[in-house]
């Protein structure tokens, strides 16, 4: 299916989220580091963090290699991941409630400086929302939390699959009624764009090149013919006329 190249038929801007919308790894670490100091608990926040998401892209992929089992969500493969690396770097101390508010703190993610003016700019033009691997819940608290000004909620537990699963990106523009060339997936992650691009989505990349702090290895810009390439959502807004 070939991929738009132009901007003119596009109607909705559905966007990653983790890393795109929001930084991740800083909210994290501050977030962990300024709790555990209540909570008398010691731990390197920057490694576990670093770990945990190194374990995202495997958890799902168990998911995948083992339909039988049944979807499980994010949040759910991110308390899974995390109650083995707690104990696999000896980090002592915690309860049930001290993992609970850690694997919540997920939900409570803080926006890139640009990202909740562009898309509220873009919205008045554009219907806007996520396209996450993240879930329902996760992502309504987040979007509270940082000022998200989304339209709707679609996600891989809407669709019970995963991006780059097809079935994300073609049931995004089924599930608004549109045509995949009227959507576009906007992105600071090629192969996430690859995956939209494939389906017939129109793509934007925008840089995100602090996304993971020292460990950056990919993603500094884009590697694929997109349909545009930004600085940031604001100027995507700007783009747009929005």
């Amino acid at each position: 299916m070939p991929a738009p190249q132009s901007t003119s038929g596009v109607k909705a801007l559905v966007f990653d989220v983790f890393g795109t919308v929001v930084d991740w790894r800083g909210s994290l670490i501050a977030d962990f580091t300024n709790w555990s100091r209540t909570r008398g608990i010691t731990a390197d926040w920057a490694a576990l963090v670093d770990a945990w998401r190194g374990a995202y892209m495997p958890s799902m992929n168990e998911v995948r290699k083992n339909p039988a089992r049944g979807f499980l969500n994010l949040d759910t493969l991110h308390r899974t991941s995390l109650e083995r690396l707690v104990t696999e770097q000896g980090i002592k101390g915690l309860t049930d409630a001290d993992l609970a508010y850690i694997n919540r703190g997920w939900h409570r993610l803080t926006p890139w400086a640009d990202s909740v003016a562009g898309l509220t700019r873009l919205k008045t033009k554009f219907v806007i929302s996520p396209l996450s691997n993240g879930n329902v819940a996760l992502l309504v608290n987040m979007a509270k939390h940082a000022g998200l000004p989304w339209d709707l909620i679609l996600c891989a537990e809407v669709f019970r699959h995963y991006k780059p699963d097809p079935e994300t990106y073609l049931g995004a523009a089924k599930m608004l009624g549109l045509e995949p060339g009227e959507v576009m997936l906007v992105a600071a992650h090629n192969s996430d764009l690859k995956g939209a691009q494939g389906c017939g989505l129109a793509t934007c990349f925008v840089p995100r090149p602090t996304e993971y702090g020292p460990h950056q290895n990919r993603d500094f810009g884009p590697e694929g013919e997109w349909t545009m390439v930004v600085s940031d959502i604001g100027d995507l807004a700007d783009r747009f006329g929005c």
